[in-house]
């Protein structure tokens, strides 16, 4: 990691959980994630490990996903647990009464 963030180290490959937990990565300016954990915060904290406090660079963050895989269906969790954090944070529960059980079930089961 420090020869990474201090010379001309062009790559750094790290898994996500091992990316989530106290590290420094001033030295990226890309960010590529190939492989979306369930919980999108979990994703993201490994994200904001190139965007920590002297960071001088703009940094571009990439999610490759192949269409019908198994990481696609993580990605549409996240995505419809995050619309639905955010309608329980702006009060909307109005749309959680018209869900169907099951929708409610698929989206809550992890």
């Amino acid at each position: 990691m420090k020869a990474f963030n201090e010379d001309d180290t062009s790559v750094f490959l790290i898994s996500l959980k091992a990316g989530g937990v106290g590290l420094n990565l001033t030295g990226a300016d890309v960010v590529i994630h190939y492989d979306p954990w369930w919980n999108v915060a979990a994703q993201n904290q490994a994200t904001d490990r190139a965007h920590r406090i002297g960071q001088q660079k703009k940094v571009i963050v990439y999610k490759l996903i192949v269409k019908h895989s198994v990481e696609e269906k993580i990605m549409k969790l996240q995505e419809a647990k995050q619309n639905l954090a955010d309608k329980v944070i702006h009060g909307e529960t109005n749309h959680l009464g018209s869900m169907s059980k099951e929708e409610l079930l698929e989206i809550l089961d992890v």
